[in-house]
């Protein structure tokens, strides 16, 4: 088998692992009830963003500029991560939201992105063709499966955010959705 078929392969490989990482914040967003803050909501979006440089990679052929994208995404997401960790690091200091295994989310997202950047660099080595054409023919259902996971993901992120931020700045520390609130309001009083 071609190494190039191995490059996307990797690539298809990390869209599903930032796909698992986003269900892992819808799940505990949804079902243990505990709300995104703002710098959560920035992680989430740079998850995001550099998922949609392997999205590239595989859809259209790997490219140094998905690539960029991607390591660009991680940075920024791994500087906002380093923020908050940094923001609850004074002994005593509880941190935000549960933790898992040890550590919280922003914690396993700085840890995420590191592994993204190190990822894409070991991606860089690989020989790899740019037939994007010829990738999608090898892996047919399974990346496109993936293909759209990711980006329904990243819609119900949106509207995940819209619903608990609207279109104003995001709480400190979030406590329900405001537009649900709004738009339950406004049907009690008959939609007027």
């Amino acid at each position: 088998m071609p190494a190039s078929v191995w490059v996307v392969r990797l690539n298809v490989l990390a869209l599903v692992l930032i796909s698992t990482a986003l269900v892992a914040a819808f799940v505990d967003q949804l079902v243990f009830g505990e709300l995104p803050c703002p710098l959560c909501l920035l992680q989430r979006a740079a998850l995001g963003a550099a998922g949609l440089g392997f999205l590239l990679n595989v859809r259209f052929g790997v490219r140094p500029l998905h690539y960029g994208l991607a390591i660009m995404a991680a940075l920024v997401g791994a500087a906002v991560a380093m923020r908050q960790v940094l923001l609850h690091i004074a002994p005593g200091d509880p941190g935000f939201g549960s933790p898992l295994l040890g550590l919280h989310y922003y914690t396993w997202a700085f840890i995420t992105f590191v592994g993204i950047i190190v990822g894409v660099a070991v991606l860089l080595s690989l020989p790899n063709s740019t037939d994007g054409a010829a990738a999608r023919r090898r892996h047919g259902w399974l990346a496109g499966m993936v293909l759209v996971v990711f980006t329904l993901l990243i819609a119900a992120n949106l509207v995940s955010t819209l619903l608990e931020c609207g279109i104003s700045q995001c709480p400190d520390d979030p406590v329900g959705y405001e537009w649900i609130g709004k738009i339950s309001a406004w049907l009690n009083r008959g939609g007027s």
